[in-house]
């Protein structure tokens, strides 16, 4: 999907191709071999659609980046040829989906060529949460140029890249850009690449450079050229990529020689140099690569001469390409992949050294990779800030970045409060995170979407419980194993009073009632009654079955009689209530007495004289609302 040799390790260096105006199907299959992949794909389109056809038409516009075109080009090359496909197909296939997120349909070519389960859209998820930062990218305007990529420090305030920004420069025919040049420049305040100027000629040529990297005193360069020639390989030919050294003298660079395990049959590309500057990694498809390209480091000796290239192995390299390797001051490597599941096209990667070895590589999520290119990662650590290149766009284009800790990456507990039985999701709710004393850690009352998350540390045995207004509490009691296991996804199902209990009813929106036979007082008393008592102990047995149930006990009366005295009489008849469930061995604390005397009738009967005895009766209650 690149654009440029950056990708593949060819350079098609073709000029002044001339067409007949008859177009032979050799014709068009030498320029696919020699990787013209746009003008290729105009003449495969006038062609009778077989096989062949089909599958270097799909090719041209998935290596050029024209992703729709070359999932319409795959889908019919699987219709009609389905069987007979090459497996390699598969997978790019893939990629072109990946690129418009379409991940459905990837995962089913991902599953044929892996042969096992790919679940593209879960891997996002888990990522998110595990990947060490996340990152704040901004585009650097970079004036005069319609393409650029792989910016890389140069110096304590200048910055050097690739860029195709000289249109004197012959035409490339993979995407008719001029070739690339390097450049150096500064950034301003407002993300805009100034004061650029080319490098010399000495380092410049005809051909493509790019990828640049310097020692800390500025007085040695690495970077890429294209060969002049192309080498004949055997499907195609190709114009392979070599790694030179230039050296500054006397404000100069020169001496620009080809490093000694380069080679005109294999590339070699994109330098990064170590923290001590005794080891150059780099990428290549030389003889014994696992993948078309594989990520090598070399020994950079103290008379200056190079050991033999060692390639680091299949927990960084896949059949497929890693390229663009940067090793940090903190040895961590970071490089670009397709092999390794990701969003889609070049994804970028990290991987710490532990013992002298890297450990398997962690995708950098999705607020740095998209569903297209993303490549060319350097960053300082201490300052949390750097740059990659990324093709989202169309065209490669330079950003800059700060990073954070992905807060997500911390041990944590996390779910959603939900219904028992409707499956709604409990806004509202309270989730309290207690430890193995049942000390209070955290709480929090959940938003619109339920959810919750808490941190917590290895090693350690937790409990977290639910709470909503009239729901029965649940609690969930879980550790953290010894492996240290950092994601507990618990989903808190509550079941509501009113559906656990037959006289639990929820009387309006949000009041919900435990309904219990009439209480009757005698005349002008205030005193329980037996047969109010054993009314009232239904609700003792509700609320020691419950032991988190609080409720609030009121008393109405009629309107029969002074307001002043009504309200008097409400008052000690809801605190006789109270007072009878306490004797029972309900805490005090779980409940509340209040009187409304006559201020809270159910029907109209608001004055005297206007209602008979049994309309009256109606408003002389006793209620028991549930308050949590």
């Amino acid at each position: 999907m690149k654009k440029y040799t950056y990708i593949l390790a060819g350079l098609l260096l073709v000029s002044g191709f001339g067409f007949a105006q008859k177009k032979n199907l050799k014709r068009v299959n030498k320029l696919f071999e020699m990787r013209a992949y746009k003008d290729a794909a105009e003449i495969y389109e006038t062609k009778a659609r077989n096989q062949e056809v089909l599958q270097n038409l799909a090719d041209s516009y998935y290596y050029n980046a024209s992703l729709q075109k070359a999932i319409k080009t795959y889908r019919e090359l699987f219709v009609q040829y389905g069987d007979s496909i090459d497996i390699e197909y598969h997978f790019r296939f893939a990629q072109a989906l990946k690129g418009v997120k379409e991940y459905k349909e990837a995962d089913k070519h991902l599953r044929s060529y892996y042969n096992k389960p790919i679940n593209t859209l879960a891997f996002i998820e888990k990522t998110d949460k595990t990947t060490p930062h996340t990152f704040k990218l901004k585009q650097i305007e970079n004036r005069n140029s319609s393409s650029d990529f792989g910016l890389s420090f140069y110096g304590d305030d200048k910055v050097a890249f690739a860029s195709a920004r000289n249109s004197e420069n012959p035409a490339y025919s993979w995407n008719n850009l001029p070739y690339l040049d390097l450049y150096s420049g500064t950034i301003n305040s407002q993300n805009i690449l100034e004061n650029v100027t080319p490098f010399s000629e000495s380092v410049n040529t005809a051909s493509h450079e790019s990828s640049a990297v310097f020692t800390k005193d500025g007085k040695t360069m690495y970077f890429n050229r294209t060969n002049t020639t192309r080498k004949k390989t055997d499907e195609e030919r190709i114009a392979h990529i070599k790694l030179y050294k230039a050296e500054l003298v006397d404000g100069e660079w020169t001496n620009v020689t080809a490093l000694p395990f380069t080679s005109n049959a294999y590339s070699t590309e994109h330098p990064a140099l170590s923290k001590d500057e005794k080891t150059l990694y780099f990428a290549s498809d030389m003889p014994g690569t696992l993948g078309s390209f594989d990520i090598y480091k070399v020994a950079i000796n103290d008379d200056g001469s190079y050991g033999e290239p060692v390639n680091l192995g299949n927990t960084i390299n896949t059949k497929h390409r890693e390229q663009f390797p940067f090793i940090s001051k903190y040895n961590t490597l970071y490089f670009s992949s397709i092999g390794h599941l990701g969003y889609g096209g070049l994804d970028v990667f990290r991987s710490n050294m532990v013992n002298d070895e890297f450990d398997t590589p962690v995708n950098l999520g999705s607020t740095i990779n998209s569903p297209l290119d993303d490549f060319a990662y350097v960053v300082r650590e201490k300052d949390n800030k750097g740059f990659v290149s990324s093709n989202r766009s169309g065209y490669d284009r330079l950003f800059g970045f700060a990073r954070e800790k992905n807060p997500l990456t911390f041990y944590q507990v996390e779910g959603v409060v939900e219904d028992l039985n409707s499956k709604a999701l409990l806004s509202g709710a309270l989730v309290t995170l207690f430890d193995e004393s049942d000390t209070v850690i955290q709480d929090t009352i959940v938003g619109d979407n339920a959810h919750y998350i808490f941190k917590i540390e290895p090693n350690k045995k937790y409990k977290v419980r639910g709470t909503r207004k009239a729901y029965i509490p649940q609690d969930v009691e879980f550790s953290t194993d010894s492996k240290g296991k950092v994601q507990h996804n618990i989903y808190l199902s509550l079941e509501s009073f009113a559906d656990a209990e037959e006289r639990v009813k929820e009387t309006k929106k949000d009041v919900v009632q435990v309904k219990l036979d009439k209480i009757y007082f005698d005349f002008d008393k205030a005193v329980i009654r037996e047969d109010a008592a054993t009314t009232l102990n239904v609700l003792v047995d509700l609320m020691k079955k419950y032991p988190s149930m609080e409720v609030e006990v009121s008393a109405h009366t009629d309107a029969r009689g002074p307001d002043q005295y009504n309200l008097e009489l409400s008052k000690q008849r809801a605190a006789s209530t109270l007072e009878y469930v306490v004797s029972q061995g309900i805490a005090r604390n779980r409940l509340k007495s209040i009187g409304y005397g006559e201020m809270q009738p159910l029907n109209k009967c608001i004055k005297e004289g206007i209602c008979d005895d049994d309309e009256y009766d109606i408003n002389r209650r006793c209620e028991f609302t549930i308050l949590k």
